[in-house]
């Protein structure tokens, strides 16, 4: 017996409706939904901050969540039907708006709409070279008087670049943009931080990306650790086949292990001004152990 018929299950076939089409549905009930829980979206554990978000002559952000865990919120713009241009633009001027206003934080753009064509697919991937953004498409599928929704990820968020993955497209920046974009003392940290490296690896140096610091060894890129300054803290992140092993090192020290990354390999965590010196060596030991397997 199938472990359906154990379950007292059965197949039944459903059909997909178009929201927009629908009058008995619009925008704003699929907007509260996802609301009340956006677990619906399979982006993690995400908590509402707003909807409907006045923005500064740009109109209203439709929701704003936040994964406290990553220290990460997601601007999410709402279509109903075939996704155009205004949606797209709409997304990424909300996403800068947001981005700018709160810089200790991790920002996406997610771009969700019925109809993600193949033209606009091709063009918002283009775009994640630059802007962090994930593409939703909506189906709503009716199967009798009941009416589910799922959310299919068809563009994901582009990773940070790691070894020949640097940020060639970028602008060019210097240390100068850092200091303006972060703050004087996170940029100390990125200094200590660096010492350290230097003395792991002398041949190890700072490129300065458009969104990230980022290492290379005798000019070739290998960020087996990189960094984002913020206004008050600096994030790190060290990438690791073993993360769990990485992780339990911070397990006596106050550095705020934001979490796992285990699509990237990466950990991320958090150090202010207060955390360093008390927790150099272990700081040291986790470096020297991302070197030891990622530098070639």
């Amino acid at each position: 017996m199938s472990q359906l018929a154990n379950a007292n299950l059965i197949y039944v076939k459903g059909s997909k409706i178009l929201i927009k089409d629908n009058p008995l549905f619009d925008e704003f009930w699929v907007r509260d939904l996802i609301a009340n829980d956006p677990s619906i979206l399979g982006l993690g554990e995400l908590i509402l901050k707003d909807k409907e978000r006045m923005q500064p002559k740009a109109g209203r952000l439709d929701l704003l969540f936040e994964d406290a865990d990553n220290n990460k919120r997601y601007e999410v713009e709402l279509m109903l039907g075939k996704i155009d241009e205004s949606h797209i633009i709409r997304a990424i001027e909300y996403w800068d708006i947001e981005q700018n206003r709160y810089r200790d934080y991790d920002h996406c753009a997610v771009i969700v709409a019925e109809d993600i064509t193949s033209r606009f697919l091709n063009v918002i991937s283009l775009l994640n070279g630059a802007i962090p953004i994930i593409a939703l498409q909506l189906n709503a599928i009716q199967i009798g008087n009941t009416l589910t929704l799922n959310f299919t990820k068809v563009l994901d968020e582009a990773s940070l670049g790691t070894d020949e993955e640097d940020n060639e497209k970028g602008e060019p920046v210097d240390r100068s943009y850092w200091e303006d974009k972060s703050s004087l003392t996170s940029m100390k940290l990125v200094d200590q931080c660096y010492e350290i490296l230097k003395e792991i690896d002398q041949n190890l140096t700072l490129k300065y990306n458009v969104y990230y610091i980022g290492l290379t060894q005798n000019n070739r890129a290998n960020n087996f650790v990189a960094f984002i300054p913020m206004r008050r803290f600096l994030r790190v992140h060290i990438r690791s086949s073993d993360l769990e092993v990485l992780k339990s090192k911070f397990n006596n020290s106050n550095i705020d292990v934001l979490g796992i990354d285990r699509q990237r390999a990466v950990l991320r965590l958090n150090i202010d001004e207060g955390m360093f010196e008390g927790n150099r060596e272990v700081i040291k030991s986790v470096f020297a152990d991302a070197y030891r397997e990622y530098v070639r």
